[in-house]
């Protein structure tokens, strides 16, 4: 669902975002431009622009008033619900045909993957930026903070974030970065290109800094892991998930086979999976997690190193990689990752990869499914999807074949061969 802006785009985007602003204040600020195929506006329309009337049965008035029937592309800050609870673009895209569809939020109302929702079901639809999109919560924050979108629900999410705890491992190092500097540049190259230019130090040195702010974030935030307020709690059948997904990729057993499994986190998940494993080798780059699963499975071997950094085994040695939320994690490089998960199987060989795709709402024991959107203390419903499907466009793009994707309740997973 997501790819790469043109300034175009942004502009439209942007200009969504102000359209929204003409909403009185409290209500839902949603903004929507629909545009041709030459950059020029055909017509915009704002939640409340029309007492009694939403932004969908505006847009659709003068739609018909202009005669149109086709558009390029039509840019909508918030994928609204009706109140008969269906989408109320689904309805516009009935009856003008739109060649492409920018979606900046979900609706808060929406807590689950419904039926007929064009974000999910509609082909080419992409998303407004992170930026963007946190400009759309500071809109409508009084609402999206009492939507089951907050994880402020969820105290083990709220209060250890990875951007915080990287934030604080530099400035112990004498590198003052606020968590909004971290944030704006979540991947590693970028964060150590920041602390070079900042600091006037050479890039290796920037780099080993950022590699060890995340090293014990990752250590702190994983290595004591409760998985009380893990989405898993709530699905107990999550290893049958795993397994389901390996017999449509293998018909060779776990057990026969050598397993390469990239970061272990506090090991639940790999002792679960992989104990009855005797050819098993685990990756992390918290030493924590590496030293719970070495004393859980005696006969495996652990080696301290990144995903997107595996120069420390051979290649073509392993028949199965996995991977369960580590390349939605933050500050990963996917490309890198992919090209040495492919470096170090053998052709033929198995990867799967999975994408956190819950928060548990300990409150109510449910999970509110999708990924946090960065900075903010709101969970995107589409976000999984996004970072599934280009996880997948990278596999494609290092040589991986027979990319597929499985939806679970609690996650996304993603299985391919190794051509």
């Amino acid at each position: 669902m997501k790819a790469y802006m043109s300034p175009d785009s942004t502009h439209w985007m942007k200009y969504a975002i102000g359209v929204a602003l003409g909403a009185s204040q409290p209500g839902r600020r949603v903004g929507a431009a629909l545009v041709s195929e030459h950059g020029q506006l055909i017509c915009s329309a704002f939640e409340g622009e029309v007492h009694g009337a939403s932004w969908f049965r505006v847009l659709r008035r003068r739609v018909q008033e202009l005669g149109i029937s086709s558009a390029h592309s039509v840019y909508l800050t918030i994928n609204t619900l009706s109140a008969a609870g269906s989408f109320e673009l689904a309805e516009l895209l009935t009856g003008v045909r739109i060649d492409r569809v920018y979606i900046g939020l979900p609706d808060p109302a929406l807590t689950s993957y419904l039926d007929g929702d064009p974000a999910t079901e509609r082909g080419h639809v992409l998303r407004f930026p992170d930026g963007l999109q946190c400009e759309i919560l500071e809109q409508n924050r009084d609402l999206y903070a009492a939507s089951e979108q907050s994880i402020e629900c969820n105290p083990h999410y709220s209060t250890h974030r990875i951007s915080e705890a990287v934030s604080t491992g530099l400035r112990s190092m004498g590198l003052a970065l606020s968590r909004s500097d971290v944030n704006a540049n979540r991947g590693r190259v970028a964060l150590a290109s920041l602390i070079c230019q900042r600091y006037g130090i050479e890039y290796k040195e920037a780099d080993r800094a950022v590699g060890d702010a995340l090293a014990e974030a990752f250590n702190v935030k994983y290595g004591t892991y409760d998985y009380a307020y893990d989405a898993r709690a709530a699905n107990v059948r999550w290893v049958d998930d795993f397994m389901s997904v390996y017999r449509r990729s293998s018909t060779r057993s776990l057990s026969a086979v050598n397993i390469l499994n990239v970061g272990v986190g506090a090991g639940h998940e790999a002792a679960a999976l992989f104990s009855d494993c005797p050819q098993i080798t685990f990756a992390d780059i918290a030493e924590s997690g590496l030293a719970s699963i070495s004393g859980r499975i005696p006969s495996s071997r652990t080696v301290v190193s990144s995903a997107e950094d595996l120069s420390a085994l051979p290649e073509n040695s392993f028949d199965l990689y996995a991977s369960l939320r580590t390349y939605n994690s933050s500050f990963f490089d996917t490309s890198a990752a992919a090209s040495e998960a492919h470096r170090v199987l053998k052709p033929g060989a198995v990867i799967i990869v999975s994408v956190a795709n819950g928060f548990l709402y300990t409150q109510r024991g449910c999970v509110v499914p999708g990924l946090i959107i960065p900075g903010t203390e709101f969970v995107d419903l589409y976000r999984g999807m996004d970072t599934a499907n280009l996880i997948g466009a990278e596999l494609d793009a290092v040589g991986f074949k027979d990319v597929r994707m499985f939806p679970t309740s609690t996650e996304i997973y993603l299985s391919a061969v190794a051509a």
